[in-house]
C-alpha cells in the first residue's frame, strides 16, 4: 500500500517539469493523451512560444494558463487567413 506522502495527487502530465530541463525536452512532454468519440486529443505539457526578443519560453499548461490565453489573444488574422502575431 502507498504511503500518503506517495500518492499523487495531480495528473503526472500537470506537475512542473524538473527546471533543469531545456525546451526540446519540455516540448516533448504530453500532459492528456486520449481519444474521445471523434478524434484524438492531446495536450502537450508545455506550450513552446517565441518572445518578441527572439528567445523561446515554455510555458506549462496550469501554471502558466493565464500568460498561455493573453499568447492566444495576441494572435490575429489577415484578409488572406494568415496568422498574425502582434
Amino acid at each position: 500500500m502507498q504511503s500518503f506522502s506517495e500518492r499523487l495527487t495531480v495528473n503526472p502530465g500537470d506537475r512542473i517539469a524538473d527546471e533543469s530541463q531545456n525546451i526540446e525536452e519540455k516540448a516533448q512532454q504530453v500532459a492528456v493523451d486520449t481519444v474521445d468519440v471523434f478524434d484524438r486529443l492531446v495536450v502537450p505539457t508545455y506550450f513552446v512560444i517565441d518572445t518578441p526578443d527572439g528567445e523561446q519560453k515554455a510555458l506549462h499548461h496550469v501554471r502558466d494558463a493565464e500568460e498561455i490565453s493573453d499568447v492566444i489573444r495576441q494572435a490575429r488574422t489577415d484578409e488572406s487567413g494568415d496568422r498574425l502575431w502582434w
